[in-house]
C-alpha cells in the first residue's frame, strides 16, 4: 500500500504477513525481549540456543541490509532463559530505506509479543573523555535525521494508523540505566551514559560537524538507532540502548576513519558488552 509520494506505507496486513512466515518457521515461538544488533555485534545471536534462524529476504517486507557486519537474520530462542528474538543487523535510512520500511521489523517483533527492547550500535566518539572501544549507555539522544521524502514522520503517521500513541519524555528507560549500571559494575567496569546523536549518513562526520555536534551537546555521533527508538516508544517498549565508541573525534587533527575499523573495535568492545547483556536479560 502507498500513500502520499508514493510511499510505502507500513499497514496491519504487511506485520501480519511477516509474523506468520516467522511464527511457522519458529514453531510459534513467542519472545519477550528483542535485540537489534549493530555493527559487529551479531555474534551475540550466536549465543541465543534452541534458535530459529531465519534470513530477512525470506520474510516479507524486511528490509535486507547491505552493510558489512550486519548479517541480515532474525534469530529466535533463548538467552540465559529468556525468549528473545534478535535482529542480526539492521536496515539504515542511507540504504534507501525509509523509516517506515527500516522499522517493519521492530514493529514484528512487537507484534510478536516483546515486551523490552535492547538495541546496540557502533559510533563516533565526540566527548573526548570517552575512548576507543568503550561502552556507553545511551540516556538520551539528538535526532538530525532529515532526507526529502524520508521522514521519521512517516513512522508517527503509521503508528497512528495502528492506533498507537507517541509517549512525551526520554525514550529510555530509567529503571533499565539503572540496573545496566549496577550490572557493569559486578562485571568488573564502570558505564558512562551519553547522548547520542543521530545523522543520516553514510559519510562519516567532518572536523566542523564534531565541533558543532559537540556544542550541541552531543556525546556521540551514529547513523541509526533513533528512528528505531522513536517506535519503541510509540509501541509501548521499554527500551535500553548502548553505544560502542568505535573513534574518538580530534577535530584539529586530520584522521581517517573507515567502516574496517568500526568493526575492529565493535568487536573488542564485545568482552564487555556480551556478557553485560546475558546478565541483564533476566531483568528485562
Amino acid at each position: 500500500m502507498e500513500g502520499e509520494n508514493g510511499v510505502k506505507e507500513v499497514s496491519e496486513v504487511s506485520i501480519e504477513d511477516a509474523c506468520q512466515v516467522i511464527l511457522r518457521r519458529s514453531n510459534s515461538f513467542r519472545p519477550r525481549v528483542g535485540l537489534i544488533l549493530g555493527s559487529g555485534l551479531g555474534m551475540l545471536a550466536d549465543r541465543i540456543v534452541d534458535d530459529c534462524r531465519i534470513p530477512y529476504g525470506e520474510i516479507p517486507g524486511f528490509p535486507e541490509s547491505r552493510v558489512p557486519g550486519h548479517a541480515g537474520n532474525l534469530v529466535l530462542g533463548c538467552l540465559k532463559g529468556m525468549p528473545v528474538v534478535a535482529m542480526q543487523g539492521r536496515a539504515h535510512l542511507y540504504e534507501g530505506w525509509n523509516a517506515m520500511e527500516a522499522t517493519l521489523p521492530l514493529r514484528c517483533m512487537h507484534a510478536l509479543g516483546i515486551e523490552s527492547l535492547i538495541v546496540s550500535n557502533a559510533s563516533g566518539g565526540i566527548n573526548p573523555r570517552f575512548s576507543s572501544g568503550q561502552v556507553v549507555l545511551i540516556d538520551n539522544h539528538i535526532d538530525w535525521i532529515n532526507r526529502t521524502g524520508i521522514s521519521l514522520a512517516e513512522a508517527s503517521r503509521g503508528a497512528a494508523k495502528l492506533g498507537l500513541t507517541h509517549r512525551v519524555g526520554n525514550p529510555y528507560s530509567p529503571e533499565f540505566l539503572k540496573i545496566a549500571e549496577d550490572h557493569a559494575i559486578q562485571l568488573g567496569f564502570a558505564l558512562s551514559r551519553g547522548t547520542y546523536l543521530a545523522t543520516l549518513g553514510p559519510n562519516y562526520e567532518t572536523r566542523a560537524e564534531y565541533r558543532m555536534f559537540a556544542k550541541l551537546g552531543a556525546d556521540m555521533v551514529g547513523m541509526s538507532t533513533v528512528p528505531e527508538v522513536l517506535v519503541a516508544n510509540q509501541l509501548g517498549l521499554r527500551v535500553l540502548a548502548f553505544s560502542i565508541v568505535t573513534n574518538v573525534a580530534t577535530p584539529d587533527v586530520q584522521s581517517v576513519t573507515d567502516h574496517q575499523e568500526v568493526l575492529d573495535w565493535s568487536c573488542k568492545a564485545q568482552s564487555q558488552l556480551v556478557p553485560l547483556i546475558e546478565s541483564l536479560i533476566k531483568k528485562m
